[in-house]
């Protein structure tokens, strides 16, 4: 495990950059990790999506199908790949703070 620091705070990470511990989320450091891996200012629909998993992560341990992402925000899958250029597993769960979701490559 790596620690990344954000504002004198230090948070754990895999070696892919995911949060170990998702308790440790804020939005600060979903912004943050939006701008290291290139998804830039988090905008309305960014959150939509990030809200999303994170509630259904909080209800089932679980990140959601992107299915449900699309449904629940009423975001294309094109357009969840437009916003999150890195994917909905490796740059919308990761944004959101869920550790790597399996199958995760």
């Amino acid at each position: 495990m790596a620690i990344k620091e954000i504002n004198g705070k230090q948070y754990e990470v895999d070696g892919d950059g995911f949060l170990q511990n998702p308790a440790d989320w804020n939005e600060e450091v979903a912004q943050l990790f939006a701008e290291d891996d290139g998804t830039g200012e988090l905008t309305e629909k960014h959150w939509a999506i990030v809200n999303c998993i994170r509630n259904h992560w909080k209800e089932t341990d679980m990140a959601p199908p992107v299915r449900k992402i699309c449904q629940e925000t009423n975001v294309r899958l094109r357009e969840i790949y437009t916003l999150f250029p890195m994917g909905p597993a490796r740059g919308a769960c990761k944004i959101a703070g869920l550790p790597k979701p399996d199958g995760c490559v």
